[in-house]
C-alpha cells in the first residue's frame, strides 16, 4: 500500500487525540465503488473537514487497500479554510465539508452535485475530571469559565450559534478556533474549561476528553456533503473515492465513528 502523505490541523496531544481512529477491519474489495479495482489507479488529494479526520483515514487506508494502484493524499482542516484554498487554486481532487453552506461557496468548481454522507451534532466537551464542575450548557456560559468555540464562519461555530439561540444561553467564549480539532486540543490539554465539538471528536477523543449532551443540539445538525473537483487530476478516481465514502463500506465507518446518516 503507498505510504500516508496526510495534513493536519493543530499539534501535539490535539493530533493524538483527533487520530484515535475506530477499528473498523479490512473490507472486502466487492464492498467498494462500481469500478473495478485495475479502472483505479490514479494519486488524488482529498480536501476534508477536521471533523472527519479519523474517519477519512480510516477510509482512505480502506480504499488504498481495496485499488492497490491508488494513492491518497488527506488534508484536514477548518471547512471554511478549505474552501479558500480550493478557490485559490489548490490542488484538491474530492472536498468533504462539514455543512452544506460552506460547500456551496465552491459550487462552480465541482464536477458534479455534492452527496451528503453523514449528519453530527454539537456537545459539551470537558476536561475527564470536569474540575470546573460543568453539567450543561448555562455552566459554560458562568463568569471565569473559559469556554472556547470554533469562529463563526466555521461549520461548528455556526452550529454553536443556532444551539445558543435555541437554548436561550448566551456563551462569552475566550477563544474562537477555526476548527474543532482547536477547540478539542484546548479542552484535552486543560487550557479550557469546556468546549463545543461535534458528538464524533468526543468519541474519538477516548479518555482525554468527557462529553456533556446538549438537548437543544438536536435543533441544530451538521450535514456533511462531498464531491469531486472540476480540475482534478484524475476525475476518475476522485469519483470513485466519493462514491466509496458515500456507499455502504464508507457509510459502515461513518456510523461507527459516530457520525448519523445524512
Amino acid at each position: 500500500m503507498p505510504s500516508r502523505r496526510f495534513r493536519a490541523p493543530g499539534a501535539g496531544a490535539a493530533a493524538a487525540v483527533v487520530l484515535a481512529l475506530t477499528a473498523c477491519g479490512t473490507m472486502d474489495p466487492d464492498a467498494a465503488g462500481s469500478s473495478g479495482a485495475d479502472a483505479v489507479d490514479g494519486s488524488i488529494t482529498v480536501f476534508a473537514a477536521a471533523s472527519l479526520t479519523a474517519s477519512f483515514t480510516e477510509l482512505a487506508t480502506q480504499f488504498e487497500e481495496a485499488y492497490p494502484g491508488a494513492e491518497v493524499s488527506l488534508n484536514f482542516a477548518g471547512s471554511s479554510d478549505l474552501a479558500t484554498q480550493i478557490s485559490e487554486g489548490a490542488p484538491a481532487d474530492v472536498f468533504a465539508s462539514a455543512d452544506a453552506g460552506t460547500m456551496a461557496k465552491v459550487a462552480d468548481l465541482l464536477a458534479g452535485d455534492p452527496v451528503e454522507v453523514a449528519t453530527n451534532t454539537l456537545q459539551l466537551a470537558v476536561p475527564p475530571d470536569n474540575p470546573a464542575g460543568i453539567t450543561s450548557l448555562a455552566d459554560a456560559a458562568r463568569p471565569g469559565i473559559r469556554t472556547v468555540v470554533c469562529a463563526r464562519q466555521v461549520p461548528c461555530g455556526a452550529a454553536a450559534v443556532q444551539v445558543e439561540e435555541a437554548s436561550g444561553v448566551d456563551l462569552s467564549p475566550v477563544s474562537e478556533e477555526s476548527s474543532v480539532t482547536d477547540v478539542l486540543g484546548k479542552v484535552a490539554s486543560g487550557e479550557a474549561d469546556a468546549g463545543l465539538v461535534y458528538v464524533t471528536d468526543v468519541r474519538a477523543a477516548g479518555d482525554a476528553v468527557r462529553g456533556i449532551d446538549i438537548p437543544e443540539a438536536a435543533d441544530a445538525p451538521t450535514t456533511y456533503p462531498i464531491a469531486a473537483l472540476a480540475d482534478s487530476g484524475d476525475a476518475g478516481t476522485a469519483q470513485e473515492f466519493v462514491e466509496f465514502a458515500s456507499g455502504p463500506f464508507g457509510q459502515s465507518v461513518l456510523r461507527a465513528a459516530g457520525f448519523g446518516a445524512p
